[in-house]
């Protein structure tokens, strides 16, 4: 459970749970949701185009459905560790990487 007195090693076992759910699933805590994207195929790409647009959900495989969903993940893994007080503290939060902000200032005691 969490504890924002031993927030230290909730975050160490934390961190390693959400590892061993998936490799990419540290990076939705440190960068937030997953974007799936694909190559920008315009045909005549600009000066300042981006290379890289959103793909559309109709055309997102089997892998991507499961990038997308490590937010979703993320989010009841910590939800578990939380108590009723501590999970009013987060309940307007929307990814896991702001859960994890709002953590660790409250360990911090901000």
């Amino acid at each position: 459970m969490f504890s924002k007195e031993e927030y230290d090693v909730w975050q160490i076992c934390m961190q390693t749970h959400l590892a061993v759910q998936d490799d990419d699933m540290w990076f939705v805590i440190t960068d937030g949701p997953i974007n799936i994207m694909k190559p920008n195929n315009a045909l005549a790409i600009t000066a300042g185009a981006a290379q890289w647009v959103k793909k559309p959900r109709m055309d997102w495989t089997s892998e991507d459905k499961k990038k997308v969903n490590l937010d979703n993940i993320a989010k009841g893994v910590m939800y578990k560790t939380l108590d009723n007080n501590m999970f009013s503290k987060i309940l307007t939060c929307t990814s896991a990487k702001e859960i994890w902000e709002k953590l660790t200032q409250i360990s911090e005691g901000n």
